[in-house]
């Protein structure tokens, strides 16, 4: 996203108070990124299939640990950027920690899934990951394309390193670190029509036409 400014024009900043009042509210979902409100755009058929397969397999308890999975709607709270986002999936070991008194935004996630579109895909691998990486809790980050077999899986080894693998076969199979699970790419991508470009794609291929 690119923002004009110009000198006789000065761009409106809330607090996050003012960001949360106008939320509860809000027609559509917003995020908040240190004083600035970013309006989101709405998800692709794909894009949801992907984060609902995810969703429906991962399971809520491994080896007598529990686990609570938040899809789309729940916010999460980054308070060293001062930032307000909406994951595609966050996975929760333990119960959430809320921030404030209601239970909309939760500040504690293990992993994150995010599906990748064209117009933020940039940002959910470089300034959204090191975004996440001040959250203490957080070891897995999950980046999955809607458009082809592709998935880019990060998981903490120590103090600020990271491993990062990648998957580009249906019959690959993913193995998190943080918890004893696997799921092949096959799985994840059920019921994903290929032929369903996202919008955004297909505007770039008329304009390099």
């Amino acid at each position: 996203m690119q923002l004009l400014e110009t000198n006789t024009t000065q761009k409106r900043t809330y607090t996050p108070e003012e960001y949360l009042t106008l939320e509860e509210t809000a027609e559509y979902k917003s995020e908040y990124h240190d004083g600035e409100i970013i309006p989101m755009t709405g998800g692709t058929t794909n894009h949801n299939q992907i984060a609902g397969n995810f969703y429906k397999k991962f399971p809520l308890t491994i080896k007598e640990q529990k686990y609570r999975l938040f899809i789309g709607d729940v916010r999460l709270w980054i308070p060293a950027t001062r930032r307000y986002v909406y994951p595609d999936v966050m996975v929760i070991q333990g119960k959430p920690t809320y921030q404030g008194k209601n239970t909309t935004t939760v500040t504690n996630p293990t992993i994150i899934v995010e599906v990748l579109s064209k117009s933020t895909e940039g940002y959910d691998k470089t300034d959204k990951f090191r975004f996440y990486r001040s959250i203490p809790t957080f070891q897995e980050y999950i980046l999955i394309d809607q458009n082809a077999y592709y998935l880019e899986h990060y998981s903490k080894t120590g103090e600020k390193q990271w491993r990062f693998t990648e998957y580009d076969s249906d019959q690959d199979i993913i193995s998190l670190s943080s918890v004893e699970f696997q799921f092949t790419l096959s799985e994840l991508y059920e019921q994903v029509d290929f032929s369903e470009i996202e919008e955004t794609e297909i505007e770039e291929t008329e304009l390099e036409a």
